[in-house]
């Protein structure tokens, strides 16, 4: 047999087992648990005391400092199988919750898991590795109160010896897939620096005729209904600085689904429409977050600010619907204080050489932090609604020092998509569904 077929006997040995024995939670569901961690995910965000946030379910269970995996823990036995044949680095890619309900302080939690599916091996940007699906379900005093189907990459490290630095493979952190390759960014003339010095600083510019006052976009050096020079961004008739400042306000005069070619630091497909603004012009932009078949000619849009490297890129969002955006400071305190809270001991969360040395520019923010930010910027945004489910996949990487901004639309009453993005592209997508 071949180290694949072994491989592929072993998941086919562990799945025919079916669920593990049920492991205790370390401690019962308490309140200084839950105040730590929303002090970390969601200071300042409403607080039941005698609840638990819903996407706190795997912070109950998970193995600690010293912990270790059981036995017939799936996943960690599957893992070491693939550790022996070298795919020994490892990262999060997609994770599926549902919660049958809320639990409240006092719980004692246990959870079982089984292995789902086995599948490579493949070929991704962070090298060979084969994709383990495991589900976990907690109980309480023997009731089924959540699941989740978790989705890791097993890969093979390339071997630094035949790998030269300029072939330094992504970071273990980011996906097997073009999004997590930096995005491309426009070129700044003299004729479009004041349009990108107003998207730095919220405001959609539109280039105006000092002459005749037309209103035109993309920028030009040249008035086309008059000829007169333009005079965006240099010193003329005091108080008019050659363009207006847009109400952002538009409908989508037509748009594109892009499904290929790859495009660096974008998750395919995607939306770009050609809106016309409420002024009278028509401008290009990306509608993150915002699936092909909710989009519709004439759909009301708004303007809305993404982060592109050093820049800000504008975009557009449905006018109905929309929620709030929150941006996240992530220091380096954020990402350890997440970690810490949501009890992730991995190394590549806490330091800084650790992370380095294992391929990443620095500590990024852990997978049970980004599900709790996506679950609670839903749950502040409609706090009298019951969370059922919460589905995100991961994208880029959000490294100390980014700034993450979440963006949400209402599909209806009861599914709410959001889009987190940093400067390398999105790091996460994820569909929330809640009850009122």
């Amino acid at each position: 047999m071949t180290v694949d077929d072994l491989i592929r006997a072993a998941a086919e040995r562990l799945a025919a087992a079916g669920e593990s024995r049920p492991r205790a939670a370390r401690d019962p569901v308490n309140l200084p648990m839950i105040r730590n961690w929303t002090e970390a995910i969601d200071p300042g965000g409403p607080d039941d005391p005698d609840t638990a946030p819903p996407s706190m379910i795997q912070v109950w269970t998970m193995p600690g400092l010293h912990g270790a995996r059981a036995d017939d823990d799936p996943l960690g036995q599957m893992s070491q199988v693939l550790d022996e044949a070298g795919y020994t680095s490892v990262v999060a890619t997609n994770c599926d919750q549902a919660y049958h309900r809320y639990l409240k302080v006092g719980e004692q939690l246990s959870v079982r898991g089984r292995l789902l599916d086995l599948t490579g091996p493949k070929r991704t940007a962070l090298g060979e590795g084969w994709f383990v699906t495991t589900r976990s379900t907690w109980s309480s005093a023997g009731e089924p109160v959540a699941t989740m189907d978790f989705r890791i990459l097993k890969f093979r490290p390339p071997d630094p010896a035949v790998t030269p630095p300029s072939a330094t493979p992504p970071s273990a952190a980011t996906r097997a897939d073009p999004s997590t390759t930096s995005p491309m960014l426009p070129l700044i003339t003299p004729d479009t620096a004041f349009f990108w010095d107003g998207t730095a600083v919220g405001e959609l510019r539109i280039q105006r005729c000092a002459g005749c006052g037309a209103l035109r976009h993309p920028p030009g050096p040249m008035c086309p209904a008059c000829g007169q020079a333009s005079t965006a961004g240099v010193v003329g008739v005091p108080g008019d600085e050659g363009y207006t400042v847009a109400a952002g306000t538009g409908e989508v005069f037509s748009y594109v689904v892009h499904h290929h070619p790859p495009v660096p630091g974008k998750r395919l497909p995607m939306v770009v429409a050609l809106v016309q603004l409420a002024e009278g012009v028509r401008m290009l932009g990306e509608m993150p977050g915002v699936r092909p078949d909710q989009v519709r000619i004439g759909m009301p849009v708004r303007v809305t600010f993404t982060r592109a490297g050093d820049m800000a890129l504008p975009a557009w969002r449905p006018a109905k619907g929309a929620l709030p955006d929150r941006v996240i400071d992530v220091t380096p305190t954020f990402v350890i204080a997440s970690a810490l809270a949501t009890r992730d001991f991995q190394d590549v969360h806490h330091d800084r050489d650790l992370a380095v040395k294992r391929g990443s520019r620095d500590i990024f923010i852990n997978i049970l932090t980004t599900t709790g930010l996506v679950q609670r910027y839903v749950s502040d945004w409609a706090p009298d609604a019951v969370v059922r489910a919460v589905s995100i996949r991961l994208g880029v990487p959000c490294h100390a020092g980014e700034t993450l901004t979440l963006s949400g639309q209402a599909v209806d009453e009861e599914v709410v998509t959001v889009t987190g993005r940093c400067s390398l592209g999105d790091h996460v997508t994820a569909t929330v569904r809640i009850a009122r």
